[in-house]
């Protein structure tokens, strides 16, 4: 896979690496899998509720009142 970054986001990344001590890549594939688990959550989330809003659609409505 190759990844073309724009050039300003890329220096930035360049610079942050040197920094740190790291590469590059490494910050990249963490940052993907940072965002691999969030989204797996997020989506964890919006199923719960609607599960949740579903099966307590009258308490919801009552409390709305």
């Amino acid at each position: 896979m190759n990844l073309r970054l724009p050039d300003e986001v890329q220096e930035s990344l360049k610079q942050r690496a040197e920094e740190e001590g790291r590469s590059m890549h490494a910050i990249v594939v963490q940052a993907v899998e940072r965002y691999l688990v969030e989204e797996a959550d997020r989506a964890t989330v919006r199923k719960l509720g609607a599960k949740y809003a579903t099966k307590h659609a009258d308490l919801l409505r009552r409390l709305g009142e």
